[in-house]
Protein backbone atom coordinates (compact mmCIF):
# COMPACT_ATOMS: atom_id res chain seq x y z
CA UNK A 1 0.00 0.00 0.00
CA UNK A 2 1.43 3.32 -0.76
CA UNK A 3 1.85 7.05 1.54
CA UNK A 4 0.96 9.85 -0.30
CA UNK A 5 2.88 12.49 1.10
CA UNK A 6 1.41 16.43 1.81
CA UNK A 7 4.25 18.58 2.41
CA UNK A 8 3.65 22.21 3.87
CA UNK A 9 5.54 25.38 4.26
CA UNK A 10 8.81 25.85 4.19
CA UNK A 11 10.07 23.54 6.81
CA UNK A 12 7.57 21.01 5.75
CA UNK A 13 8.93 20.97 2.50
CA UNK A 14 12.46 20.92 3.16
CA UNK A 15 11.96 18.29 5.05
CA UNK A 16 10.18 16.09 3.10
CA UNK A 17 12.71 16.65 0.45
CA UNK A 18 15.75 15.34 2.96
CA UNK A 19 12.71 12.49 3.85
CA UNK A 20 13.02 11.32 0.27
CA UNK A 21 16.61 11.68 -0.12
CA UNK A 22 17.36 9.49 3.06
CA UNK A 23 14.88 6.55 1.82
CA UNK A 24 16.26 6.83 -1.60
CA UNK A 25 19.76 6.47 -0.34
CA UNK A 26 19.20 3.75 1.78
CA UNK A 27 17.47 1.65 -1.06
CA UNK A 28 20.65 2.19 -3.48
CA UNK A 29 22.47 1.53 -0.51
CA UNK A 30 25.10 -1.75 -0.76
CA UNK A 31 25.09 -1.47 2.65
CA UNK A 32 22.03 -3.81 3.32
CA UNK A 33 24.25 -6.63 4.87
CA UNK A 34 21.34 -9.46 3.73
CA UNK A 35 20.58 -11.71 0.65
CA UNK A 36 20.20 -10.23 -2.38
CA UNK A 37 16.17 -12.07 -2.17
CA UNK A 38 15.62 -9.98 0.79
CA UNK A 39 17.68 -6.82 -0.52
CA UNK A 40 14.84 -6.93 -3.33
CA UNK A 41 12.00 -7.24 -2.09
CA UNK A 42 12.48 -4.49 0.54
CA UNK A 43 13.54 -2.53 -2.39
CA UNK A 44 10.16 -3.62 -4.02
CA UNK A 45 8.03 -2.62 -0.93
CA UNK A 46 9.91 0.60 -0.20
CA UNK A 47 9.14 1.61 -4.34
CA UNK A 48 5.40 0.87 -3.82
CA UNK A 49 5.40 2.75 -0.59
CA UNK A 50 6.44 6.14 -1.40
CA UNK A 51 7.59 6.43 -5.40
CA UNK A 52 5.24 6.14 -8.68
CA UNK A 53 7.56 4.52 -11.83
CA UNK A 54 7.10 7.02 -14.42
CA UNK A 55 8.12 6.17 -18.26
CA UNK A 56 11.88 7.80 -17.56
CA UNK A 57 13.05 5.12 -14.96
CA UNK A 58 13.44 7.59 -12.31
CA UNK A 59 11.44 6.89 -9.41
CA UNK A 60 9.16 10.15 -8.52
CA UNK A 61 7.77 10.96 -5.01
CA UNK A 62 4.12 10.04 -3.90
CA UNK A 63 3.74 13.73 -2.84
CA UNK A 64 2.28 16.93 -2.79
CA UNK A 65 4.18 20.17 -2.00
CA UNK A 66 2.24 23.40 -0.92
CA UNK A 67 3.69 26.67 0.07
CA UNK A 68 2.30 30.21 -0.01
CA UNK A 69 5.90 31.45 -1.62
CA UNK A 70 7.54 29.94 -4.23
CA UNK A 71 11.28 30.08 -3.23
CA UNK A 72 11.60 26.97 -1.37
CA UNK A 73 9.06 24.80 -3.17
CA UNK A 74 11.35 25.72 -6.68
CA UNK A 75 14.53 24.93 -4.72
CA UNK A 76 12.95 21.28 -3.85
CA UNK A 77 12.22 20.65 -7.53
CA UNK A 78 15.17 21.56 -9.00
CA UNK A 79 18.31 19.74 -6.06
CA UNK A 80 15.69 16.65 -6.54
CA UNK A 81 15.75 16.35 -10.29
CA UNK A 82 19.18 16.76 -10.43
CA UNK A 83 20.29 14.02 -7.92
CA UNK A 84 18.98 11.46 -10.85
CA UNK A 85 18.18 9.21 -8.10
CA UNK A 86 14.70 10.56 -7.50
CA UNK A 87 12.12 13.72 -8.46
CA UNK A 88 8.98 14.99 -7.66
CA UNK A 89 6.05 15.00 -10.18
CA UNK A 90 6.30 18.59 -12.10
CA UNK A 91 2.69 19.12 -11.67
CA UNK A 92 1.87 18.14 -8.17
CA UNK A 93 2.60 21.23 -6.69
CA UNK A 94 1.56 24.75 -5.43
CA UNK A 95 3.09 28.16 -4.14
CA UNK A 96 1.56 31.81 -4.15
CA UNK A 97 3.72 34.66 -4.27
CA UNK A 98 2.40 36.20 -1.00
CA UNK A 99 3.10 34.27 2.27
CA UNK A 100 1.30 33.95 5.58
CA UNK A 101 3.29 35.89 7.63
CA UNK A 102 3.83 33.75 10.36
CA UNK A 103 0.16 34.19 11.53
CA UNK A 104 -1.96 30.87 11.44
CA UNK A 105 -4.87 32.80 11.05
CA UNK A 106 -4.05 34.05 8.03
CA UNK A 107 -3.03 30.33 6.77
CA UNK A 108 -6.42 28.85 8.10
CA UNK A 109 -8.68 31.08 7.63
CA UNK A 110 -7.77 33.30 4.43
CA UNK A 111 -5.06 30.68 1.98
CA UNK A 112 -7.01 27.62 3.61
CA UNK A 113 -10.48 28.07 1.94
CA UNK A 114 -8.95 30.68 -1.18
CA UNK A 115 -6.76 27.47 -2.55
CA UNK A 116 -8.60 24.58 -1.50
CA UNK A 117 -9.86 23.27 -4.24
CA UNK A 118 -6.51 23.16 -6.27
CA UNK A 119 -4.73 21.68 -3.48
CA UNK A 120 -7.37 19.19 -2.82
CA UNK A 121 -7.51 18.25 -6.91
CA UNK A 122 -3.26 17.71 -6.65
CA UNK A 123 -4.01 15.30 -3.45
CA UNK A 124 -6.58 13.41 -5.66
CA UNK A 125 -4.66 13.17 -8.52
CA UNK A 126 -1.07 11.44 -6.20
CA UNK A 127 -3.90 9.14 -4.53
CA UNK A 128 -5.66 8.20 -7.64
CA UNK A 129 -2.21 6.78 -8.77
CA UNK A 130 -1.78 4.26 -5.68
CA UNK A 131 -3.02 0.74 -6.47
CA UNK A 132 -3.93 0.73 -2.30
CA UNK A 133 -3.50 3.91 -0.28
CA UNK A 134 -2.57 3.75 3.26
CA UNK A 135 -3.03 7.09 3.78
CA UNK A 136 -1.72 10.29 4.39
CA UNK A 137 1.73 11.78 6.06
CA UNK A 138 1.81 15.63 6.57
CA UNK A 139 4.83 17.54 7.11
CA UNK A 140 4.17 20.82 8.64
CA UNK A 141 5.98 23.21 11.63
CA UNK A 142 3.84 24.71 14.29
CA UNK A 143 5.45 27.91 14.30
CA UNK A 144 4.79 29.73 11.71
CA UNK A 145 1.52 30.75 9.43
CA UNK A 146 1.73 28.19 5.98
CA UNK A 147 2.88 25.30 7.54
CA UNK A 148 0.36 25.59 10.68
CA UNK A 149 -3.13 27.61 9.55
CA UNK A 150 -2.80 25.69 5.83
CA UNK A 151 -1.76 22.57 7.34
CA UNK A 152 -4.51 22.42 10.14
CA UNK A 153 -6.71 23.16 7.11
CA UNK A 154 -5.72 20.75 4.85
CA UNK A 155 -5.54 18.32 7.10
CA UNK A 156 -8.79 19.06 7.77
CA UNK A 157 -10.01 18.60 3.78
CA UNK A 158 -8.33 15.58 4.19
CA UNK A 159 -10.85 13.71 6.71
CA UNK A 160 -13.84 15.15 4.81
CA UNK A 161 -11.99 13.94 1.30
CA UNK A 162 -10.91 10.37 2.72
CA UNK A 163 -12.71 9.50 5.71
CA UNK A 164 -11.61 6.13 5.83
CA UNK A 165 -8.25 6.93 5.19
CA UNK A 166 -5.45 6.94 7.64
CA UNK A 167 -3.81 10.53 8.56
CA UNK A 168 -0.90 11.04 9.90
CA UNK A 169 0.57 14.78 10.89
CA UNK A 170 4.29 14.85 11.32
CA UNK A 171 4.87 18.28 13.62
CA UNK A 172 8.03 20.03 14.20
CA UNK A 173 7.84 21.69 18.10
CA UNK A 174 9.73 24.94 17.76
CA UNK A 175 12.41 25.77 19.52
CA UNK A 176 11.83 26.80 22.94
CA UNK A 177 13.89 30.15 22.39
CA UNK A 178 10.99 30.84 19.51
CA UNK A 179 12.18 31.95 16.15
CA UNK A 180 9.01 33.80 15.70
CA UNK A 181 6.86 35.99 18.55
CA UNK A 182 3.41 34.41 18.20
CA UNK A 183 4.77 30.63 17.62
CA UNK A 184 3.11 29.14 20.92
CA UNK A 185 -0.43 31.13 19.37
CA UNK A 186 0.11 28.93 16.40
CA UNK A 187 1.46 26.20 18.40
CA UNK A 188 -1.66 25.85 20.13
CA UNK A 189 -4.04 26.43 17.40
CA UNK A 190 -2.10 23.91 15.28
CA UNK A 191 -2.49 20.97 18.08
CA UNK A 192 -5.60 21.95 18.75
CA UNK A 193 -7.42 21.47 15.15
CA UNK A 194 -4.94 18.73 14.65
CA UNK A 195 -6.25 16.80 17.16
CA UNK A 196 -9.76 16.83 16.06
CA UNK A 197 -9.16 15.31 12.53
CA UNK A 198 -5.81 13.32 12.15
CA UNK A 199 -5.19 10.21 13.36
CA UNK A 200 -1.90 10.89 15.54
CA UNK A 201 0.92 13.66 15.77
CA UNK A 202 4.12 12.23 15.06
CA UNK A 203 6.50 14.84 17.04
CA UNK A 204 9.91 15.74 16.19
CA UNK A 205 11.16 18.62 18.52
CA UNK A 206 13.82 21.53 17.46
CA UNK A 207 15.89 21.67 20.45
CA UNK A 208 16.39 18.35 20.89
CA UNK A 209 17.69 17.76 17.29
CA UNK A 210 19.62 20.24 17.54
CA UNK A 211 21.57 18.79 20.78
CA UNK A 212 21.65 15.50 18.72
CA UNK A 213 23.40 17.75 16.06
CA UNK A 214 25.79 19.14 18.56
CA UNK A 215 26.46 16.33 20.84
CA UNK A 216 26.08 13.15 19.25
CA UNK A 217 26.92 14.36 15.27
CA UNK A 218 29.95 16.41 16.12
CA UNK A 219 28.56 19.14 13.93
CA UNK A 220 29.75 22.59 14.58
CA UNK A 221 27.94 25.12 13.12
CA UNK A 222 24.65 23.50 13.01
CA UNK A 223 22.13 23.87 10.02
CA UNK A 224 18.96 23.55 9.12
CA UNK A 225 19.70 21.16 6.80
CA UNK A 226 21.78 19.01 9.29
CA UNK A 227 18.55 19.21 11.82
CA UNK A 228 16.08 17.92 8.90
CA UNK A 229 18.39 15.25 8.09
CA UNK A 230 18.64 14.23 11.51
CA UNK A 231 15.02 13.84 11.26
CA UNK A 232 14.96 12.47 7.71
CA UNK A 233 16.96 9.38 9.18
CA UNK A 234 14.88 8.55 12.30
CA UNK A 235 11.56 8.75 9.72
CA UNK A 236 12.98 6.88 7.82
CA UNK A 237 14.07 4.27 10.10
CA UNK A 238 10.04 4.12 11.25
CA UNK A 239 8.68 3.94 7.64
CA UNK A 240 11.02 1.92 5.54
CA UNK A 241 9.73 -1.91 5.27
CA UNK A 242 9.57 -4.11 8.10
CA UNK A 243 7.87 -7.47 9.37
CA UNK A 244 5.24 -7.25 11.46
CA UNK A 245 4.09 -9.67 13.53
CA UNK A 246 0.72 -10.42 11.43
CA UNK A 247 2.73 -9.64 8.09
CA UNK A 248 4.48 -13.15 8.57
CA UNK A 249 7.26 -13.63 5.92
CA UNK A 250 5.82 -10.45 3.32
CA UNK A 251 7.08 -6.76 4.30
CA UNK A 252 3.94 -4.89 6.20
CA UNK A 253 1.77 -4.06 3.28
CA UNK A 254 0.14 -1.28 5.19
CA UNK A 255 2.64 0.89 7.25
CA UNK A 256 -0.10 3.85 8.85
CA UNK A 257 -2.86 1.30 9.89
CA UNK A 258 0.17 -0.96 11.30
CA UNK A 259 1.27 2.46 13.09
CA UNK A 260 -2.32 3.40 14.23
CA UNK A 261 -3.39 -0.22 15.04
CA UNK A 262 0.14 0.07 17.31
CA UNK A 263 0.34 2.95 18.99
CA UNK A 264 -3.08 4.67 18.88
CA UNK A 265 -5.99 2.63 21.22
CA UNK A 266 -7.55 5.65 22.36
CA UNK A 267 -8.21 8.97 20.29
CA UNK A 268 -7.73 11.06 23.53
CA UNK A 269 -4.00 9.68 23.32
CA UNK A 270 -2.51 10.51 19.74
CA UNK A 271 0.87 11.97 20.55
CA UNK A 272 4.04 9.73 19.55
CA UNK A 273 7.54 10.36 20.12
CA UNK A 274 10.55 9.12 18.30
CA UNK A 275 13.64 7.85 19.51
CA UNK A 276 16.55 5.77 17.50
CA UNK A 277 19.82 4.74 18.30
CA UNK A 278 22.73 4.40 17.13
CA UNK A 279 23.68 8.26 16.09
CA UNK A 280 26.99 8.76 15.04
CA UNK A 281 28.96 10.79 12.23
CA UNK A 282 29.86 8.22 9.55
CA UNK A 283 33.55 8.55 9.93
CA UNK A 284 32.88 7.12 13.58
CA UNK A 285 30.88 3.77 12.37
CA UNK A 286 34.01 2.21 11.20
CA UNK A 287 35.05 1.90 14.89
CA UNK A 288 32.29 1.04 16.15
CA UNK A 289 30.42 -2.13 17.26
CA UNK A 290 27.40 -2.45 18.85
CA UNK A 291 25.44 -5.28 20.61
CA UNK A 292 22.02 -5.79 20.56
CA UNK A 293 21.43 -6.37 24.72
CA UNK A 294 23.52 -2.69 25.01
CA UNK A 295 21.08 -1.05 22.03
CA UNK A 296 17.76 -2.49 23.67
CA UNK A 297 19.51 -1.56 27.36
CA UNK A 298 19.92 1.76 26.23
CA UNK A 299 16.96 2.47 24.48
CA UNK A 300 14.27 1.22 27.46
CA UNK A 301 16.28 3.55 29.56
CA UNK A 302 15.48 6.31 27.64
CA UNK A 303 11.92 5.26 27.06
CA UNK A 304 11.68 5.26 31.45
CA UNK A 305 13.58 8.32 31.89
CA UNK A 306 12.24 10.15 29.09
CA UNK A 307 15.73 10.70 27.50
CA UNK A 308 16.50 12.65 24.07
CA UNK A 309 19.45 10.68 23.26
CA UNK A 310 21.24 8.07 24.43
CA UNK A 311 24.00 10.51 25.93
CA UNK A 312 23.51 11.92 29.50
CA UNK A 313 20.48 9.28 30.04
CA UNK A 314 19.20 9.01 34.13
CA UNK A 315 20.31 5.67 35.10
CA UNK A 316 18.55 6.39 38.11
CA UNK A 317 15.05 6.07 37.29
CA UNK A 318 13.28 2.91 37.82
CA UNK A 319 9.92 1.80 37.31
CA UNK A 320 7.75 1.69 40.28
CA UNK A 321 6.88 -1.66 41.38
CA UNK A 322 3.82 -3.05 40.83
CA UNK A 323 1.14 -3.12 43.94
CA UNK A 324 3.16 -0.20 45.42
CA UNK A 325 1.36 3.31 46.08
CA UNK A 326 3.49 5.59 44.29
CA UNK A 327 4.03 8.53 47.33
CA UNK A 328 2.42 11.47 46.11
CA UNK A 329 6.07 13.45 46.51
CA UNK A 330 7.47 11.17 44.02
CA UNK A 331 5.36 12.79 40.78
CA UNK A 332 7.03 16.12 41.84
CA UNK A 333 10.08 15.07 42.59
CA UNK A 334 11.81 15.21 38.90
CA UNK A 335 14.94 13.02 38.69
CA UNK A 336 12.64 9.99 39.44
CA UNK A 337 9.82 11.17 37.50
CA UNK A 338 9.13 7.78 35.61
CA UNK A 339 7.93 8.52 32.37
CA UNK A 340 4.95 5.87 31.86
CA UNK A 341 3.49 4.44 28.62
CA UNK A 342 0.40 3.76 26.46
CA UNK A 343 1.74 2.02 24.12
CA UNK A 344 5.36 1.47 22.33
CA UNK A 345 6.70 -0.44 19.59
CA UNK A 346 10.39 -1.24 18.48
CA UNK A 347 11.51 -1.49 15.53
CA UNK A 348 14.80 -3.44 14.73
CA UNK A 349 17.07 -3.15 11.76
CA UNK A 350 20.34 -5.35 10.73
CA UNK A 351 21.68 -8.79 11.70
CA UNK A 352 20.82 -11.78 14.19
CA UNK A 353 17.34 -9.29 15.04
CA UNK A 354 15.04 -12.50 15.80
CA UNK A 355 17.82 -13.09 18.83
CA UNK A 356 17.22 -10.04 20.38
CA UNK A 357 15.21 -10.47 23.91
CA UNK A 358 12.82 -7.65 23.92
CA UNK A 359 11.19 -9.11 27.55
CA UNK A 360 12.26 -5.55 29.46
CA UNK A 361 10.14 -3.76 27.31
CA UNK A 362 6.90 -5.94 27.92
CA UNK A 363 7.39 -5.18 31.77
CA UNK A 364 3.80 -4.22 33.07
CA UNK A 365 5.05 -1.51 35.10
CA UNK A 366 6.19 0.48 32.11
CA UNK A 367 2.17 1.28 31.20
CA UNK A 368 -0.87 2.32 32.26
CA UNK A 369 -3.14 -0.04 33.93
CA UNK A 370 -6.24 -0.10 32.10
CA UNK A 371 -4.40 -2.17 28.82
CA UNK A 372 -2.85 -5.28 28.78
CA UNK A 373 0.78 -5.68 28.19
CA UNK A 374 0.49 -7.88 25.67
CA UNK A 375 -1.33 -5.40 23.67
CA UNK A 376 0.87 -2.43 24.97
CA UNK A 377 3.82 -3.50 23.26
CA UNK A 378 4.92 -4.48 19.63
CA UNK A 379 8.23 -5.08 17.51
CA UNK A 380 8.88 -5.17 13.64
CA UNK A 381 12.06 -6.15 12.15
CA UNK A 382 14.11 -6.78 9.11
CA UNK A 383 17.28 -8.37 8.81
CA UNK A 384 18.21 -5.45 6.29
CA UNK A 385 20.33 -2.89 7.89
CA UNK A 386 19.61 1.06 7.50
CA UNK A 387 21.69 3.65 6.19
CA UNK A 388 25.00 2.62 7.31
CA UNK A 389 24.54 0.93 10.48
CA UNK A 390 24.56 -2.68 10.66
CA UNK A 391 22.44 -2.53 13.73
CA UNK A 392 19.97 0.20 14.96
CA UNK A 393 16.82 0.15 17.06
CA UNK A 394 13.99 3.06 16.88
CA UNK A 395 11.24 3.73 19.39
CA UNK A 396 8.03 4.94 18.34
CA UNK A 397 6.01 5.37 22.18
CA UNK A 398 2.86 6.71 22.70
CA UNK A 399 4.00 8.05 26.23
CA UNK A 400 4.38 10.79 28.43
CA UNK A 401 7.33 12.42 26.25
CA UNK A 402 5.50 15.58 25.18
CA UNK A 403 3.74 16.23 28.57
CA UNK A 404 6.33 18.86 29.61
CA UNK A 405 6.67 20.69 26.20
CA UNK A 406 2.58 20.60 25.75
CA UNK A 407 2.43 22.36 29.34
CA UNK A 408 5.18 24.87 28.44
CA UNK A 409 3.79 26.08 25.36
CA UNK A 410 0.31 26.03 26.69
CA UNK A 411 1.07 27.88 29.47
CA UNK A 412 3.21 30.54 27.28
CA UNK A 413 0.64 31.15 25.23
CA UNK A 414 -1.51 31.40 27.58
CA UNK A 415 0.44 34.47 29.68
CA UNK A 416 0.71 36.22 26.30
CA UNK A 417 -3.51 35.69 26.00
CA UNK A 418 -4.54 37.04 29.09
CA UNK A 419 -2.94 40.43 28.53
CA UNK A 420 -4.47 40.20 24.94
CA UNK A 421 -1.36 40.50 23.49
CA UNK A 422 -1.12 40.57 19.46
CA UNK A 423 -5.04 38.92 19.03
CA UNK A 424 -5.78 41.78 16.76
CA UNK A 425 -3.36 39.74 14.27
CA UNK A 426 -5.76 37.10 14.56
CA UNK A 427 -8.91 38.35 15.11
CA UNK A 428 -8.60 40.46 11.75
CA UNK A 429 -8.83 37.37 9.64
CA UNK A 430 -11.57 36.06 11.56
CA UNK A 431 -10.70 33.74 14.41
CA UNK A 432 -12.12 35.23 17.66
CA UNK A 433 -10.85 34.84 21.29
CA UNK A 434 -13.56 31.97 21.67
CA UNK A 435 -11.74 29.95 19.11
CA UNK A 436 -8.59 30.47 21.23
CA UNK A 437 -10.50 29.19 24.52
CA UNK A 438 -11.80 26.21 22.34
CA UNK A 439 -8.45 25.68 21.61
CA UNK A 440 -7.19 26.28 25.15
CA UNK A 441 -9.87 23.62 26.61
CA UNK A 442 -9.07 20.94 24.40
CA UNK A 443 -5.18 20.81 24.93
CA UNK A 444 -5.98 21.58 28.86
CA UNK A 445 -7.99 17.87 28.63
CA UNK A 446 -5.05 16.32 26.89
CA UNK A 447 -2.79 17.63 29.24
CA UNK A 448 -4.78 16.50 32.27
CA UNK A 449 -5.21 12.78 30.18
CA UNK A 450 -1.75 12.47 29.84
CA UNK A 451 -0.88 13.59 33.45
CA UNK A 452 -2.88 11.01 35.26
CA UNK A 453 -1.31 7.91 33.10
Amino acid sequence: MSIVTVQLGQCGNQIGHEVFNAICGDVRGTHGLCSKKENESYRDACKERFFSEEESEVPVARAVLVDMEPKVISQTLSIAARSGYWKYDDRSHFCQKQGSGNNWANGYSVHGPRHKEVIMNLVQKEAEKCDRLSGFFTMMSMAGGTGSGLGAFVTQCLRDAFPTSFILNHVIWPYGTGEVIVQNYNSVLTLSHLYQSSDALLVHENDVIHKICAQLMNIKQISFRDVNQVIAHQLGSVFQPTYTAESGLHYSRNPLGDLMETLVPHPEFKMLGLRNIPQMPENSLAYSTFSWPGLIKHLRQMLIANAKMEEGIDWQVRPPRLGSSIPSSHSTNKPLHFNTSIANLVILRGKDMHSVDLGSFRDPSLYTSWLNPQDAFNAWKTPRAFNKYEKSASLVSNSQFLLKPLDSVVGKAWNMFASKAYIHQYTKFGIEEEDFLDSFTALEQVISSYAIL
